[in-house]
């Protein structure tokens, strides 16, 4: 198998979610060549249902909202509703790559196997329609997401449990819940999504939470919290908690009547459950709230707190192992799953290595990709065109990372290690931008121009 040569300035991009696109467009803008490889037949990563191994589900929407939600510059359609779905979500991500003429640059059908290091570059194996071919490219950016490959915890009496034990990936739709007895054991954004599924469509239905949480509604006082929100910015984190905590409490109201769990921890110290729903199923007595589950046994769960339920279903909403598979593990260090990079972004070991997505915050996410993507973008044309400021941009990153926790203190799991506070993470990324004389997101996006319609536009489009 030969090895292609690349120019010598070219990128690959590897992955076509929403932040493969935006660091897509962010090169582009800049001027400089790059290859997008996407395994699947369209770019939407995960939000594309019929993409083999995606973990949605026909009633997933958003958590956050349209309108704090868009790329920068590129706002999601106001005929959208305040949360969209997962379809509109697909559509507006293609008509991303269609506007800013991003099709041209992507190899659909074209998983990468295996990308080894070679000199200051790198190798990048790839095979479409079962062609392997190997090509050379300067700089990578790994985009490939976070939520496909699914952590799977093993469950004590599972080997004598008579019904079925499935992990939310393979879950599709409520229809598959009907007649059934459904335990939907987590309790991040898709396992009370698919616990009010289970409320509506089965038999019975439970959920399990190893701890309590805070649950905040999806409107407060008529608007998206998460717009709500944002008109308390100015306000420090202890004071938000405080002003918040009390907020939510009017709301809601002591939720242990539910026979949900006390919160061990203060709001926000957790990533926010968004969701009015549960609440009003847990309210009427068509979801049963549970403990941690501690074993099965034949056809019964068995709840830490010595309370039991037949169920013929459980459904683990235990989320995802984080992973580059075609990478060595080398290359970056770990921790619980997650790259140690700074900024999120950059290996300092490794100037040309790049990372986008991988991330957990607690806000919409697709402006944080395109600064990210921005900061990518610049540091790779200063690598090819500016040695001085190249050299800048390494003694940054080498040095002390900001606290991007933003003063709060996370309750302590796999998925809240390095966890990432969005306006801690601005402030970083802005006082990167300013150190090294680089100009904002709204100022930089201003210049990407968009497209003229083509073929792939309707591609997309009829594909959505």
């Amino acid at each position: 198998m030969s090895i292609l040569d690349q120019p010598t300035d070219t990128v690959a991009i590897i992955g076509g979610g929403p932040a493969g696109l935006a660091t897509a467009r962010a090169l582009k803008t800049v001027g400089l060549p790059f290859v997008l490889f996407e395994k699947h037949r369209d770019v939407g990563g995960i939000w594309d249902r019929e993409n083999a191994g995606s973990p949605m589900y026909r009633s997933a929407h958003f958590i956050s909202s349209r309108t704090m939600s868009g790329h920068e510059g590129y706002p999601m359609p106001d005929s959208f509703p305040d949360y969209p779905s997962n379809g509109q979500i697909l559509t507006y991500i293609r008509d991303f790559a269609a506007d800013f003429g991003l099709y041209d640059h992507i190899r659909l059908n074209t998983p990468v196997d295996r990308v080894t290091k070679d000199g200051d570059g790198w190798v990048v194996q790839s095979s479409a329609e079962g062609e392997p071919r190997s090509e050379r490219f300067r700089w990578l950016v790994c985009a490939s997401g976070t939520n496909w490959h699914p952590n799977r915890p093993a469950i004590k009496g599972e080997e004598t449990f008579t019904g079925e034990i499935v992990h939310s990936v393979a879950y599709d739709g409520s229809d598959s819940l009907k007649g059934q007895r459904v335990l939907v054991v987590g309790a991040g954004n898709s396992g009370v999504d698919i616990a009010c599924d289970a409320a509506f469509a089965a038999d019975a239905a439970y959920t399990s939470m190893r701890r309590g949480y805070h649950f905040v509604p999806k409107h407060i006082f008529g608007q998206p919290a998460d717009v709500f929100g944002s008109k308390s910015s100015w306000m420090p984190m202890w004071l938000t908690q405080i002003v918040f905590g009390v907020l939510l409490r009017q709301l809601n109201g002591d939720l242990t009547r539910l026979g949900l769990q006390k919160p061990d921890h203060k709001i926000f110290e957790s990533h926010p459950i968004m969701n009015t729903q549960v609440l009003h199923y847990l309210q009427h007595g068509d979801l049963i709230a549970k403990p941690d589950l501690d074993r099965l046994e034949g056809e019964d769960a068995v709840f830490s707190d010595g309370s039991r339920a037949a169920i013929d279903l459980v459904i683990l909403a235990t989320g995802y192992n984080w992973t580059l598979p075609y990478l060595d593990d080398g290359l970056f260090e770990w921790k619980n799953n997650r790259p140690q990079t700074f900024l999120k972004i950059f290996n300092p070991d490794q100037p040309s290595l790049f990372v986008n997505g991988y991330i957990e915050t607690n806000s919409g996410a697709y402006k944080l990709f395109d600064e990210m993507g921005l900061l990518i973008a610049q540091t790779i044309a200063a690598q090819a065109r500016d040695p001085a400021k190249a050299r800048q941009i390494q003694a940054t990153i080498e040095g002390p990372e900001p606290n991007l926790g933003g003063k709060v203190a996370y309750v302590e799991s796999a998925r809240h290690t390095g966890y990432t506070n969005v306006t801690a993470y601005t402030k970083a990324m802005k006082a990167m931008r300013d150190q090294l004389g680089w100009p904002d997101p709204s100022a930089f996006y201003e210049a990407a121009p968009k497209a003229a319609p083509s073929p792939a536009q309707g591609i997309a489009s009829e594909a959505a």
